[in-house]
């Protein structure tokens, strides 16, 4: 079945709730947020799921998902969350819909703390945060028709839509650029980008204020992940959506996102505005990130471009790493990336960075110079590149004259100056001694 390309205009009208509806004064929320104001607060936020064995099933040890997560979202932007596979992304996105029961930390929505909100509690906050699942196939259930699925929302709320629940579900299935005939169908008639459309329409029948999108693309075909990303840009300049999307693929995130957080075992490494992140990353992970987005640039078809190859796999989310996380595959690690975690702190106006040798900016630990062996076979086989255009040549240009010893006083970007073997590992790095760097072509 083909899909239709052209979203219609969105024109949802104004829904009254019904006499039968529950639990409708046991957590109502009074404040409304202007847009640009904070919408969405979380602080420490932690999710260890136990690990039991033996007969007494008793707890040996937990798995930490979420380790920890500080930021905000803003009422109408839209929050772009990035990572490797097994990082807490999706987590991360049930714990703040409260599909999760969050182990620490807190959650406030419009001012009001939902950490703990029991089911009767979370049930008028439901009309407010919705969550589009990564799945459109497991995510429908196949027994009810489309009209039963998109429908739901109404019945469980107790909300009367004007001129009836069918009549409203075929006009969110119009609105999402379906036809309103395919209310009596079942999922299984639907390609999957039908169906993650259909997901979007339950999303949004209760015209909700924050939507958490869990890899909503990722099933897709690369022309219908164009088709659902433009939807879901429209639906938010016409009904004032703030979004929280978690994906793998960076240039979507891209595209769709005004402020980046990078995840990393659990943890947020780098968090910013999209423009910053992508033109002069600061934490190393990102850098690695962004040096694997290929560029759909046609003069560069016979160009090498360099890419990092981190070595290994992430770390047992079990027994993660001691103080940063990510030294084990970094090529900046010294002693104190080791020991010492680095906070989240602004390092520039509006990005926030967790490293101890941030790139382009002033090492946060100068003093500390000896590499860990981690660091040095990572920088055997990691060429530089820092994925951005224009600063990125003059960042490789100092870190070559300083590893070579022209220019001491400029001091490296990891802060390894002093040792002999900091040196040769950033000599390695920038790609200047004779063993040849690992090289991918973009072709």
């Amino acid at each position: 079945m083909s899909e239709n390309a052209e979203d219609k205009p969105v024109t949802i009208p104004a829904q009254s709730e019904g006499t039968e509806a529950k639990d409708s004064g046991t957590a109502t929320l009074t404040k409304e947020v202007a847009p640009g104001e904070v919408l969405l607060k979380v602080t420490g936020l932690q999710k260890h799921f136990p690990i039991k064995k033996g007969l007494l099933q008793r707890q040996v040890g937990a798995v930490r998902a979420v380790d920890g997560l500080d930021f905000e979202v803003r009422s109408g932007e839209t929050l772009g969350v990035v990572g490797e596979s097994g990082c807490g992304k999706s987590t991360m996105g049930r714990l703040i819909t409260r599909l999760l029961e969050p182990t620490a930390g807190s959650i406030e929505f419009e001012g009001k703390d939902i950490t703990h909100l029991g089911v009767g509690g979370m049930r008028p906050m439901r009309r407010d945060v919705q969550m589009i699942f990564q799945d459109p196939y497991s995510s429908l259930n196949p027994r009810h028709t489309i009209g039963t699925i998109v429908g739901a929302p109404f019945r469980l709320q107790g909300v009367t839509p004007e001129g009836g629940i069918k009549k409203e579900v075929q006009r969110l299935l119009s609105v999402v650029g379906l036809n309103p005939e395919h209310y009596n169908r079942y999922p299984h008639e639907f390609s999957g980008g039908q169906r993650q459309r259909i997901g979007i329409a339950r999303a949004l029948a209760l015209k909700p204020k924050l939507v958490v999108a869990d890899e909503p693309v990722s099933a897709l075909d690369v022309s219908i992940q164009a088709q659902v990303v433009n939807l879901m840009d429209d639906l938010q300049e016409e009904l004032g959506l703030t979004y929280v999307i978690i994906a793998h693929d960076l240039s979507v995130v891209r595209h769709v996102s005004d402020r980046i957080a990078v995840m990393y075992l659990g943890k947020i490494v780098e968090l910013a505005d999209r423009d910053s992140l992508y033109k002069a990353p600061m934490h190393p992970y990102t850098k690695a990130l962004m040096s694997a987005v290929p560029i759909p640039d046609p003069k560069r078809r016979n160009a090498k471009s360099e890419r990092i190859l981190l070595k290994g796999d992430v770390p047992s989310p079990i027994s993660p790493p001691s103080g940063c996380r990510f030294h084990t595959r970094c090529w900046k690690a010294t002693e104190i990336c080791g020991t010492t975690e680095p906070p989240l702190v602004e390092l520039k106006p509006g990005q926030r960075v967790a490293c101890h040798h941030p790139e382009n900016f002033e090492d946060q630990a100068p003093q500390d110079t000896v590499l860990l062996s981690a660091a040095k076979e990572a920088a055997g086989t990691t060429p530089d590149r820092t994925g951005a255009e224009g600063a990125g040549a003059e960042d490789r240009e100092a870190a070559s004259e300083t590893a070579s010893g022209e220019s001491p006083e400029a001091g490296p970007e990891a802060g390894v100056e002093v040792s002999s073997d900091a040196s040769s590992a950033r000599s390695t790095e920038t790609g200047s001694d004779s063993g040849e760097p690992t090289v991918d072509e973009d072709k």
